[in-house]
């Protein structure tokens, strides 16, 4: 017996009754970002190995651990995208879009990739969306990206929602706290755990994400940033807070937020929920206004988020509607009416209505059945009596003569005078 295959560990299938809540997302995210001037753009699912090594950060777990790399024919290396801001940023450079009005405002909805321990609301197949405001500093920028994450999950009815908001400051600012945390992650080198022994040349800052009981006391007397910004740094910074506090956006400070991307400079924030348990981001993102320059553009500034479509259908108190009902199915008795069968779903459909026919030769009892499963309104039926049109509510049937005539009372029972 031939071995059954399954879809590999860490992904899954989208089934149809799984989909409308994925639209649902997906609808509620385009309303709500292109009514804000942001438009939709795609990227290609493998890029230039190089674009995320420069663009995400060599010393990252992404680029060290977690993305799936390969050679084509060619050679080259490419990389399945783990995350969506440097395919963007890329895409900016690559199609001149510094010669645009700024900020060029992006939104996406796209499947990303992660070598990563599968668990619930996290896979190696994985879906966000998120959106990019590039070629503007203004903090005002800022906050409304925020405000936008934020609306979103609202309506999406994610539950227990926090915002953690920080600044990691300029990237002259990020690098001078980077050499005192370094200094003070070496003075307490016995207690960290080994992993984050190892990155204190590479990437001090992810010290603050560790579970590891004496790094987090270590860390509990750190240096922090926010107690470094000064001048604009500063100033930029009580200016996006000013903006959230006006449109009642609750944050908390939160000193140990650093993001997992090295592209990140001045505001860095994440939505996480109760509902997720320890797992709790949802999203999140910040401003990355030197990574167009890495990726050979020009200097830009720059500032997005993404979110995860998983973590929201876990985390979210209400789900959509049900699916619409069919408006007409097409039943007929014996292969002698199925081309007349085959015309009349034709024609309903170019009328705009939701139109099955059999397929799978049911007899007619059988056929009626299943237009009840469907949920049909009305019933096409065609026998050797000819052609009858059902109200499925009523039962009642009316003879009818044409496919044209079958739209026409079809339309008239669904918009009554």
């Amino acid at each position: 017996m031939t071995q059954k295959l399954q879809a590999p560990r860490g992904t899954y299938d989208v089934l149809p009754d799984q989909a409308a809540a994925r639209r649902w997302i997906e609808h509620t995210a385009e309303r709500l970002l292109e009514g804000a001037g942001y438009r939709r753009i795609e990227t290609p699912t493998f890029e230039a190995t190089e674009l995320f090594a420069r663009g995400v950060g060599e010393s990252t777990d992404i680029v060290q651990k977690e993305m799936y790399t390969f050679q084509d024919a060619g050679g080259r290396s490419l990389t399945l995208r783990p995350e969506g801001t440097a395919p963007v940023c890329r895409a900016y450079v690559d199609h001149g879009m510094q010669k645009l009005p700024q900020p060029v405002k992006l939104w996406y909805l796209s499947s990303f990739f992660r070598y990563e321990r599968a668990q619930a609301g996290r896979y190696r197949q994985f879906w966000q969306v998120g959106a990019e405001a590039i070629g503007s500093d203004d903090p005002a920028v800022d906050a409304e990206a925020i405000l936008l994450l934020h609306e979103l999950l609202a309506e999406l009815g994610v539950g227990d929602v926090r915002l953690r908001l920080s600044s990691l400051g300029t990237a002259a600012t990020r690098a001078a706290y980077r050499e005192e945390l370094q200094s003070h992650l070496r003075a307490h080198a016995d207690r960290l755990s080994e992993e984050v022994r190892g990155r204190i040349d590479l990437n001090p800052l992810r010290a603050f994400d560790s579970d590891h009981p004496g790094t987090q006391e270590v860390m509990a007397t750190a240096p922090r940033l926010l107690d470094r910004l000064e001048g604009e740094d500063a100033e930029h910074f009580a200016q996006v807070r000013a903006l959230l506090d006006a449109e009642g956006v609750a944050y908390q400070l939160d000193h140990g937020l650093v993001r997992g991307l090295d592209y990140y400079t001045r505001t860095v924030f994440e939505f996480t929920s109760d509902a997720l348990g320890a797992q709790s981001g949802v999203g999140g993102g910040g401003r990355y206004d030197g990574l167009i320059q890495q990726l050979g553009g020009p200097a830009t500034a720059g500032i997005g988020w993404a979110a995860g479509i998983e973590r929201i259908l876990l985390a979210a108190e209400q789900r959509p509607a049900p699916e619409p009902v069919v408006d007409l199915y097409v039943a007929y008795d014996g292969p002698e009416r199925r081309r007349e069968a085959f015309v009349v779903a034709g024609e309903a459909r170019r009328a705009g209505m939701s139109a099955q026919l059999e397929l799978a030769g049911r007899s007619l009892k059988g056929q009626l059945r299943h237009a009840a499963r469907l949920e049909a309104r009305y019933v096409a039926i065609l026998d050797g009596e000819g052609m009858r049109l059902m109200d499925m509510e009523t039962h009642e049937q009316q003879d009818v003569d044409s496919a044209a005539a079958v739209v026409a009372r079809v339309i008239k029972g669904r918009h009554p005078a």
